[in-house]
């Protein structure tokens, strides 16, 4: 386990560092021009379409807010909150800020994806709609190449959502309902896996309808939560902000280290944890937007991009804002950098305990984290899902959910670091062909963006 471990830590430190961060930020802004700042232009316009109106389900498909709450119950995951932990312990308080760069230029990125997986997506004669990454790639990359480059897609996203990422979402509700109620991780690890089961049973339909449920239920009482315990931290706000602005430039006082090899260990934790989190360029998201019944694929674009801000601007700056007011400002236990005995996993619960008690701050963030980290395994099996029958066809799907179940399982009671850094290894092997395709289709989503452009004027 432990060579296994240094391996997988390896190559995701090149990835990370020298492939994935420029990627990122270089596609993002890319995207942002393209579009004219279509995160900014139609940021008004996609709160509408969100929270403005609903639209009903159709045959073999579902509602604009379905499909964003499937997503955002994929993107509002562990990430939120052992992400978010992770990379403030590694990269220091200024991770969050090059998590809120990654997220605004990522709003664009997520655009594109979603108004690419609406222009590609195909209906089958039985009204079953089939749309995702696969299809915008095999369309932008004629030929081998380009069955070749989804089927690399397909595998890594199998690996990394449907089994790897679920190991990581029932490992961190192992972890934090061990710590919070002394209920053994294996025990939760069957928990989930059962009602994962009968939920799955259902297929897009009912995981659409409890993820339109969970998800506001569970983003309202989080943050609730944060707001109450940063209202007893009040005065340490204007600190807290200001550790986040000049530790992303100056991250070598809390990180250690010289200032460069400093600097670009919050820039990377900021990209690495920032892509687990709001999942913009990853890919994964389009599976969802592609099912969307809207008029417009520009509809759903600026719909995908209210997802990435509710992800990283609200959920996950609450996580940074809660942890670094308690355990860095005001001389907190973490103000000198990373102490003995607190990890990512266990971030979050010290910094609710700090101020409400180790019982309640322990149970309230196993019970947020149970939620968070549950809706992510529905919404990251149904991506797989739809790869796997893409590769395999549909005779494949029942026996990948079996898979899928046991690797939840395990996860509840292996190694917390491999698991993480396998995740991340297959998440960041999802961005390459991915962003190839939507380079190559930019054409596209720039006629979308300008075309509601000249709506606007005229």
């Amino acid at each position: 386990m432990d060579a296994l471990l240094k391996l997988v830590q390896n190559i995701n430190l090149y990835l990370s560092d020298y492939i994935l961060l420029f990627l990122l930020i270089g596609v993002g802004i890319f995207f942002t021009i393209r579009t004219r700042f279509v995160q900014l232009r139609c940021f008004g316009e996609g709160m509408r379409v969100v929270f403005g109106r609903s639209s009903k389900d159709k045959k073999g498909g579902i509602s604009s807010f379905a499909a964003l709450t499937t997503a955002i119950a994929a993107q509002v995951g562990t990430g939120n909150i052992v992400g978010a932990c992770g990379a403030i312990l590694i990269g220091g308080p200024g991770a969050i800020f090059w998590m809120w760069v990654i997220a605004f230029f990522g709003m664009a990125t997520i655009y594109a994806e979603a108004v690419l997986a609406q222009k590609t997506r195909k209906v089958e004669e039985d009204g079953n709609i089939l749309g995702g990454p696969v299809y915008y790639i095999r369309h932008a990359f004629k030929g081998r190449f380009g069955k070749i480059l989804a089927a690399f897609f397909s595998v890594a996203t199998i690996l990394a959502l449907g089994f790897m990422g679920a190991m990581v979402q029932s490992n961190s509700i192992g972890s934090t309902t061990e710590e919070a109620f002394g209920i053994p991780g294996w025990v939760m690890g069957l928990i989930v896996a059962a009602i994962t089961g009968v939920i799955l049973l259902g297929g897009v339909k009912r995981i659409a309808s409890v993820s339109e449920k969970v998800v506001p239920i569970m983003a309202i009482l989080y943050l609730v939560g944060g707001l109450v315990v940063l209202g007893l931290r009040f005065q340490y706000i204007p600190e807290t902000f200001g550790m986040i602005f000049r530790y992303a430039f100056m991250p070598h006082a809390i990180v250690g280290g010289g200032i460069g090899y400093a600097l670009k260990t919050a820039i990377s934790q900021g990209a690495k944890r920032g892509l687990f989190s709001n999942e913009a360029g990853m890919g994964s998201t389009p599976h969802a937007h592609a099912l969307a019944q809207v008029k417009t694929p520009h509809e759903q674009g600026v719909a995908a991009m209210i997802g990435v801000f509710i992800d990283t601007f609200v959920v996950l700056t609450m996580t940074a804002l809660v942890v670094i007011s308690t355990l860095y400002a005001g001389g907190g236990i973490l103000a000198s950098g990373a102490a003995n005995g607190i990890d990512k996993a266990n971030m979050a619960q010290l910094a609710f305990s700090s101020v409400w008690g180790d019982g309640v701050g322990s149970a309230f963030v196993a019970i947020c984290l149970f939620f968070f980290a549950f809706s992510t395994i529905l919404g990251w099996n149904l991506f797989g899902k739809i790869n796997v029958e893409y590769l395999f066809g549909r005779r494949a799907v029942p026996i990948y959910s079996v898979i899928a179940l046991v690797f939840v399982v395990l996860g509840s009671f292996l190694s917390n670091d491999l698991v993480w850094e396998l995740t991340d290894m297959f998440n960041q092997l999802m961005v390459l062909p991915n962003v190839l395709a939507l380079v190559a289709l930019s054409g596209l989503v720039a006629r979308s963006a300008k075309k509601k452009s000249k709506d606007d004027l005229s």
